[in-house]
């Protein structure tokens, strides 16, 4: 949004607040650009973090604003983070009911969206105004008209709970009635169904267990606040906040068709189809009501591809291929591969090296240091010369590397320009705030030194919101290094390194000797970037700013990278993931906005990768093809996931919104799953989005 002066008022119209140029996507994707007179901020449409003004657009198109606070609001940056997440979610709500319902009109029953931009620096959705009045002073209602209130929020209910959704935000102030339909606002209170519930809202109107942020959100929620509103509406006082209001017997009509609604528990309640069924027969059921499921055959394709992995060997998502690999703290090390040459190197005290004033490795004698603190900690910043073999020249290993067991090795596999680059980094960064801790694992660098360095030339510029820059190629003669390496132990106390690849694109794609470090690789991640991948209108604008074009035949660099991985039968053994990178360019979009909607500290589980998994199959076999799931067809152990490195679009080389991670560790869990460094729990059922 850019404040340009505009066409002015009309004629004879008195100067009020400055036009600006604003730009928006439709909700079918296209790009708008028109003049906009913002009135000031109003009270909230519903009890969420975001602000509300009247817009007129073009001098003639009203319509309602709800946007994020910027981070000059209360509580700064954070409180600025939680509003454009409420926004993301509000709009993600918003595009799933016009997808689902159509373009309602002005008579349908949730508000007609009718635009949105969620990467300007304080993202927002506009929506046409407000049909009728709130019913918080509308006590006296005739019996008819009650009745088809109450009908008509049971109806939305219905319509969300078929989609998945839940709304937390009913309350007199966002239910508006204007003689003959209600219109529910209040959105961005609008979760999905099956994910923790947060404190929210207040007596009577927010349920019990909402309240109190206890257990899991439930279609049945909506039904608490809708009873109390009808109680409100007939009474002209609000219910009890707990139980059943003590007059509600005086009420017969009232306590026929929403008594059971006030059972404290969600569990007690009946669903919103079996009470829309009571209050209204002849309707026809929501789920009747709308479009069949664009990706239940893929889902369905999912389960067929998975099931013929199995005769060769391959485990559900989240369970280990075999035994757990590593040595347990302490224990005697014995040989490991070298990352680089391939080659059996074992510690050698004989051959250390250490960086002088200048970086430059000199000789280093361990025996030549008596004190056993000072020497661990010179071992850490220690290298160990590796003869390398008829191919690859003399190099350098960290001695860590080869005292901590077997290591584990991470190939980040994709074409430049697919955000591999940042997500790796955001994985290192999560890591070092220690968000692997509710998995039993600690970390620790392999080198201080070099950790540092990656640290302040990748870390802090991306958490800083500067775009980093591209990875550089390689000369014919110079040899893959891993970019990064740590040592994580897990909950039992086995320790091990951990190293992570990161070629460039155009490296990727060389069929020399570079690659040859692929023979010995232990896990791989396949960066999938959605602006190649899939044709959606959404994405057009993106790709002509990045000058980028769809490939409908896939990643070039996957199909180098899997044809160069050794295999021993007809499925690549190594353990895999691939990721749909950029996933905020997808944010509304399901199954994307259920997943990367969710709370940062939802626990993973193997329920939730087999989920996860069959959701972005199903997206990656509708809207990007097959050639782009030929990772999943050639590995025989790989799970599937949406993730964010940023949290939103690059503008001049900088993420205006800030920079936030999305799921990134997910992935990377998988693999230690695969790899037994992780045991993830089975999970409870979640229920699914079939829409």
């Amino acid at each position: 949004m850019v404040t340009t002066p505009g066409p002015g008022p009309r004629s004879g119209e008195p100067a009020r607040a400055k036009h600006v140029e604003l730009s928006f996507l439709t909700p079918d994707g296209r790009r708008n650009r028109t003049w906009a007179r913002f009135g000031p901020d109003t009270g909230p449409l519903s009890r969420g973090p975001v602000r509300t003004r009247n817009t007129l657009l073009n001098n003639t198109v009203k319509c309602v604003q709800v946007r994020a606070a910027g981070t000059d609001a209360p509580g700064g940056a954070q409180a600025a983070f939680a509003s454009c997440a409420a926004i993301d979610a509000e709009t993600a709500v918003a595009l799933r009911l016009h997808r689902a319902l159509g373009a309602p009109g002005a008579s349908g029953p949730f508000p007609v969206l009718i635009g949105y931009e969620l990467d300007a620096a304080e993202p927002f959705a506009l929506y046409r105004p407000p049909r009728g009045r709130t019913v918080e002073r509308m006590h006296g209602l005739p019996g008819a008209q009650l009745r088809v209130i109450e009908q008509e929020l049971v109806d939305a209910l219905a319509v969300l709970a078929e989609l998945g959704l839940v709304h937390h935000g009913i309350a007199p102030e966002t239910v508006r009635w204007d003689g003959r339909r209600i219109q529910l606002w209040g959105l961005d209170a609008v979760t999905h169904a099956g994910r923790p519930r947060t404190p929210r809202g207040a007596a009577p109107y927010a349920p019990p267990e909402v309240r109190e942020g206890a257990g899991r959100s439930d279609p049945r929620d909506g039904l608490w606040s809708a009873a109390q509103v009808m109680y409100s509406l007939v009474t002209g006082r609000p219910g009890a906040p707990d139980r059943p209001p003590p007059d509600l017997a005086d009420h017969r009509s009232l306590a026929h068709t929403m008594g059971s609604s006030f059972a404290p528990r969600a569990a007690d309640r009946p669903t919103p189809a079996a009470l829309l069924a009571l209050l209204a027969p002849d309707r026809a059921p929501a789920a009747d009501r709308l479009p069949a499921d664009g990706l239940a055959a893929h889902r369905a394709g999912y389960d067929r591809a998975l099931a013929s992995k199995r005769p060769a060997g391959a485990v559900a998502p989240g369970e280990a291929v075999g035994e757990a690999i590593g040595h347990p703290a302490g224990a005697p090390t014995g040989e490991v591969l070298c990352p680089y040459c391939l080659e059996p190197i074992r510690y050698d005290p004989t051959a250390l090296h250490t960086p002088d004033a200048v970086q430059e490795l000199r000789p280093y004698n361990p025996h030549a240091q008596p004190n056993p603190r000072l020497l661990a900690d010179e071992l850490r910043g220690a290298f160990q010369l590796c003869p390398g073999n008829g191919t690859v020249r003399e190099h350098h290993i960290p001695v860590p590397y080869l005292t901590n067991g077997r290591p584990l090795t991470v190939a980040m596999i994709g074409q430049s320009n697919t955000g591999k680059s940042h997500l790796l980094t955001q994985m290192v960064a999560e890591i070092a705030d220690d968000r692997l801790k509710p998995y039993g694992i600690s970390w620790q660098s392999v080198n201080p030194r070099q950790h540092a360095g990656f640290l302040n030339s990748r870390v802090v510029p991306l958490r800083d919101g500067r775009v980093l820059a591209h990875t550089a190629g390689l000369g014919q003669d110079e040899t893959a290094r891993f970019v990064e390496s740590l040592l994580i132990t897990d909950a039992s106390g086995r320790t091990r390194p951990l190293a992570f690849f990161d070629l460039a694109g155009e490296d990727l794609l060389r069929t020399d000797a570079l690659l040859r470090f692929l023979l010995g690789i232990d896990a791989l991640i396949f960066v999938v970037d959605p602006t190649i991948a899939m044709p959606l209108a959404q994405l057009d604008e993106v790709r002509t700013t990045l000058d980028q074009h769809v490939n409908r035949d896939g990643d070039p660099a996957f199909a180098t990278v899997l044809d160069r991985v050794p295999r021993t039968g007809p499925y690549l053994t190594v353990p895999s993931a691939v990721v749909v990178a950029k996933a905020d360019l997808l944010r509304s979009e399901p199954p994307v906005d259920r997943w990367l909607g969710e709370p940062g500290h939802t626990a993973l589980s193997r329920r939730r990768l087999h989920e996860e998994s069959r959701d972005v199959y199903a997206l990656l076999d509708r809207d990007a093809g097959k050639a782009w799931l030929r990772p999943f067809d050639t590995a025989l152990h790989c799970t599937l996931h949406v993730a964010s490195a940023t949290g939103g679009r690059q503008e001049d080389s900088r993420y205006p919104r800030g920079v936030r991670a999305q799921r990134v560790l997910e992935p990377l869990l998988s693999l230690f799953a695969m790899h037994g460094i992780v045991e993830l729990p089975e999970g409870r059922p979640v229920d699914e989005v079939d829409r």
